[in-house]
């Protein structure tokens, strides 16, 4: 594999992703102490950091490795949102079709750091669906720019606040399968079988379990196709990819089945590693229509991701260097 030249071609592809935009804040401090008020550490602020999250950080990790992104979905009418937008703006990626609604708040995720730990989360969050007007014009947005810019990829990014409705996600993939546009979706348990027909679908191995209601200890090739064949009857997909942590990957095309293992890094943040899996495992099937490859490159890549403290976007020079080390 010429991965110099493959990574040129990421520059031609069109991603276009639907799903939940975030925003990640946040406060660096130091802790010297324990509040005299209550059993709490007292933590010293330095710091305030913004960064995208959700399905703005899959984009970001496409946008990266210079694919042309393009996001759908609906956001609030607020602050939070203005800084989204225009983080998303700074990196290349078309927010155009994004909604904007006074019903919504847009996400933000606030993290409280010290010493590089979370210490605390504080979620600002509307998790109902959204509403059918909202419905029909995120709808009707992917439709208007399929007209004019058909993607090579759809990923549909689940975090289960909302925009992807059972609806929304039953019409979209209709509309990718009349026009030969690949789909995959990284699922939550809300909607965790609703992407039926889609072509890769990438869950972790616990979303697995619960969404098949299966009580499995040890994990081995065997169980891993049985997974794979409970998901098929159940969506009818193409493309098992299912992340099982520090054990690495596993993904099933037909009778081709592997599981890569991991490669040995020095861990520092799970945050957004999923995003960056199937960020990178999308555009690459996308590109090669190879699943093998596809799956060993997120791989690598979640794992570099890994390395960082809180959410990054994979390192397109970086990945380009471990995939010609580890995949020659």
């Amino acid at each position: 594999m010429d991965f110099t030249q493959l990574f040129a071609d990421f520059a031609d592809k069109k991603v276009a992703i639907v799903g939940d935009l975030m925003l990640d804040t946040y406060w660096w401090g130091s802790v010297d102490r324990i509040s005299p008020e209550a059993p709490v550490p007292v933590v010293a602020l330095k710091k305030k950091e913004l960064r995208v999250g959700g399905a703005a950080n899959v984009a970001l990790n496409t946008a990266s490795l210079g694919a042309q992104t393009t996001v759908f979905s609906v956001i609030g009418k607020d602050e939070d949102g203005e800084h989204l937008l225009r983080m998303l703006e700074e990196s290349s990626i078309n927010t155009s079709y994004v909604l904007s609604s006074a019903n919504r708040i847009t996400t933000n995720k606030t993290r409280i750091m010290s010493r590089n730990q979370q210490m605390m989360r504080l979620d600002a969050e509307i998790t109902s669906d959204i509403d059918a007007d909202n419905e029909n014009r995120l709808i009707a947005q992917v439709k208007a720019w399929f007209k004019t810019g058909k993607p090579d990829i759809l990923i549909f990014e689940d975090y289960n606040k909302g925009v992807l409705t059972t609806r929304v996600i039953k019409e979209l993939i209709a509309l990718c399968k009349e026009t030969g546009v690949v789909t995959s979706v990284d699922p939550k348990k809300k909607n965790f079988l609703s992407f039926k027909g889609v072509t890769i679908f990438k869950p972790n191995l616990k979303e697995v379990k619960e969404g098949l209601n299966l009580l499995i200890d040890s994990i081995d090739m065997h169980t891993l196709s049985d997974m794979h064949r409970g998901l098929q009857a159940q969506l009818q997909h193409e493309i098992s990819f299912i992340t099982l942590s520090e054990k690495g990957v596993f993904y099933q095309q037909g009778d081709e089945q592997k599981l890569i293992p991991t490669h040995v890094r020095n861990i520092s943040d799970v945050s957004g590693a999923g995003d960056t899996v199937i960020a990178v495992a999308s555009l690459v099937y996308a590109a090669t229509h190879n699943m093998l490859l596809a799956a060993e490159m997120a791989n690598i890549a979640g794992g570099l991701v890994c390395e960082e403290v809180g959410t990054a976007p994979i390192d397109k020079e970086k990945l380009l260097h471990e995939c010609e080390v580890l995949l020659r």
